[in-house]
């Protein structure tokens, strides 16, 4: 084999998305993210040379390897595809690759994602050493090491956790070596203001082997980069955290229509070859290729294909999406809606779609989500604090149970909440209040009877790390969202039969939250 190993999901047709791992990690890394993002977007997962299906000779192993060499790798897949022109995300290590091929071959990069890494990893000394360790004692000298750098003792404890630690165990010690040489060389630093494509920066608050000051540093060098800290999140942020990098991600490919302002003038931002993953709505993947549906990402879902519910109702599809027509809006729309509120909840109120809702679905779809909720006036956190504030004032408990869990998705802590209900008693009255509490409360008790991991961090003495980030004036879209890594589609709460009114999102007709208002 002479090129990287890699994987093919989504439709054929559909905008390309490369997504790159991380070091000692296959392409596995990204299982929590791909049903989502292959919903919409042809994905390339790649292993790493001697990580996976890669082989460790794809790389020198005599301590000179490069980024360079790397990227070139990267590249040849891209063009064994056919791609002029790709989103690229990487983690760690894989998103180095995707500031170097941004920064150097800028005509291919339409839209990069950058998770938990860094323009400079350190000292190079370090990095020679690990590289020596491994090459004597191979890659199990590091398995003990990755949990609390990785992800927490209780993610490690997973699934999804044990297997990634046995992609680790299973690395060729040549090929890993081969990839620390490379960190030791990398220094990315003073490329970082060349960087044209719209960039979102990714960081987990608890990561120590990438700080969230490398995040920044990132951010801040990158003209127009968004910053997003993640909390209760370690250096696989996506894997400890997975709704709030998936929403992350949906939400920066689906902006991509909107043109990066510190670049507007750039003509490869409107003229390239292949429009920046705008190609929106794509073809019915219930008729292509569909990633595997049962991993931990959709519990609820079978192996079976199903149909794309986004796709009904919505705008004729034989318009192509342009910036700014109901069509656009609607697959901008259906991404925030989704990202925001859950495929659960969402599949559910698109399935019971009549002839007599559909325009008013659609009408949702397009104006609620596609033009409200995707503005950048606002973050998610402070629109959340609106909603629950609106929806208190007038009564409309069966929705405000719904969206205290978007809340939880978008960011707020269950105290801070507690705070909006209590500002609420005074400008809408202490009843409502009282009301907002009870519905509250239920769905706090419903998330925890799902089980411990349902429940997002808390900000009491056990976790002193997991506070909610304070706003940064140079990145106003921070909006670090709180999820749940073993329940990421987060399913509305079923049916109380004491309040047998409040049943969010499983109501018949289109008047509750059905309508996802």
């Amino acid at each position: 084999m002479t090129s990287l190993h890699y994987d093919l999901s989504g439709p054929a047709t559909a905008p390309p998305l490369i997504l790159g791992p991380s070091v000692g990690t296959s392409l596995a890394v990204w299982e929590p993210q791909l049903p989502a993002l292959a919903r919409t977007h042809r994905v390339l997962r790649w292993d790493l040379p001697g990580h996976g299906g890669s082989p460790a000779a794809l790389l020198p192993s005599d301590g000179s390897a490069t980024i360079d060499q790397l990227a070139a790798l990267v590249l040849r897949l891209a063009d064994d595809q056919g791609w002029e022109r790709f989103a690229y995300a990487g983690i760690s290590l894989g998103g180095a690759v995707g500031l170097y091929l941004a920064a150097h071959h800028p005509d291919r990069v339409g839209r990069l994602s950058v998770l938990c890494s860094s323009a400079r990893f350190g000292e190079p000394s370090s990095w020679r050493e690990r590289a020596r360790l491994v090459r004597e004692e191979g890659t199990e000298a590091m398995v003990a090491s990755r949990t609390g750098v990785w992800f927490s003792r209780e993610t490690a404890a997973t699934p999804r956790g044990r297997a990634l630690l046995a992609d680790l165990r299973a690395t060729d010690r040549a090929g890993y070596a081969a990839c620390c040489n490379v960190l030791a060389d990398y220094d990315m630093r003073a490329a970082l203001p060349s960087v044209t494509a719209p960039t979102l920066v990714v960081a987990g608050r608890e990561d120590p082997a990438t700080p969230p000051a490398h995040a920044r540093e990132i951010a801040d060098a990158v003209p127009g980069a968004s910053l997003l800290e993640i909390a209760g999140a370690g250096h696989l942020a996506g894997v400890e955290r997975p709704e709030s990098v998936t929403s992350a991600l949906l939400s920066h490919l689906t902006d991509a229509a909107r043109p990066n302002p510190a670049h507007a003038a750039q003509p490869d931002q409107t003229d390239a070859p292949r429009p920046d993953l705008t190609d929106a709505p794509g073809p019915n993947p219930a008729h292509a290729a569909r990633p595997d549906q049962t991993d931990a990402a959709r519990p609820n879902q079978t192996g079976a294909a199903q149909p794309d519910l986004a796709d009904a109702p919505r705008p004729n599809p034989a318009h192509a999406a342009q910036p700014g027509d109901d069509v656009f809006r609607h697959a901008a729309g259906m991404a925030v809606r989704r990202a925001v509120l859950g495929d659960a909840h969402v599949d559910r109120a698109v399935a019971r779609t009549t002839p007599f809702t559909a325009r008013f679905q659609d009408f949702i779809t397009r104006y609620a989500w596609g033009e409200i909720w995707t503005g950048d006036g606002l973050d998610r956190r402070t629109r959340s604090c609106i909603t629950l504030t609106a929806l208190i004032a007038h009564g409309h408990d069966a929705e405000l149970a719904m969206h205290v869990r978007a809340a939880l998705t978008n960011g707020l802590t269950r105290e801070e909440i507690g705070e909006v209900l209590l500002q609420s008693a005074i400008y809408c009255g202490v009843p409502a209040a009282n009301s907002a509490f009870a519905t509250a409360q239920r769905v706090f008790d419903e998330i925890d009877a799902e089980g411990p991991a349902a429940t997002p961090p808390r900000t009491d003495a056990e976790h002193p790390t997991h506070t909610p980030p304070q706003a940064n004036p140079q990145h106003p879209t921070h909006t670090p969202p709180q999820t749940n890594p073993q329940h990421p589609t987060h399913t509305p709460p079923q049916a109380n039969p004491q309040h047998p009114t409040h049943t969010p999102g499983e109501v018949d007709t289109a008047s509750h939250s059905d309508t996802d208002k």
